[in-house]
């Protein structure tokens, strides 16, 4: 008898984490509205699950720079980047389906700026962010150029 694979609802429990390559860039759900239009949510991972992990600071800080200048690279199709509780990533959700190697191709822009980035953190005051105190833009900069080498060298494909 074989042992049945219980099914999640939630995509990324029924991802073989042990069988991915950071980083890189996955679709991770796809939705279609009831007027019809689709949201997808990607897995933009940044660290090589249950092997490393993100520092609170520099989730932080990437999620701020991200976040806001994403939106320059893809008006207004960007829903929502949010980091993963695991801190190896973060979710990235948009309006409509595209490749994931055009979402690859956007990021890649974007975090190029970020590692080397050397104005103050967007929005990182008390009266902006409810968590100010925690920031590491060293730390940012630094993953965001270990993001943007590995998806150079490898490609966005997680199973590469």
């Amino acid at each position: 008898m074989s042992e049945e694979k219980k099914k999640y609802n939630v995509d990324s429990f029924n991802l073989d984490h042990t069988k991915v390559t950071a980083p890189f860039v996955r679709l991770a759900s796809e939705k279609t509205g009831r007027k019809g239009d689709i949201v997808s949510k990607y897995d933009i991972r940044f660290c090589q699950p249950n092997k490393e992990f993100m520092e609170n600071g520099t989730i932080h800080t990437l999620e701020h720079l991200v976040a806001e200048y994403i939106r320059d690279e893809m008006p207004n199709i960007v829903i929502d980047f949010s980091p993963m509780g695991c801190r190896t990533g973060f979710y990235f959700t948009v309006w409509g389906d595209h490749e994931e190697s055009w979402i690859a191709e956007r990021l890649v822009n974007v975090l190029k700026k970020v590692a080397v980035w050397d104005k103050p953190i967007p929005a990182a005051t008390e009266k902006e962010c409810g968590n100010y105190r925690e920031h590491n833009l060293e730390g940012a900069k630094e993953m965001a150029k270990k993001w943007v080498q590995g998806i150079t060298e490898k490609g966005w494909n997680c199973y590469k």
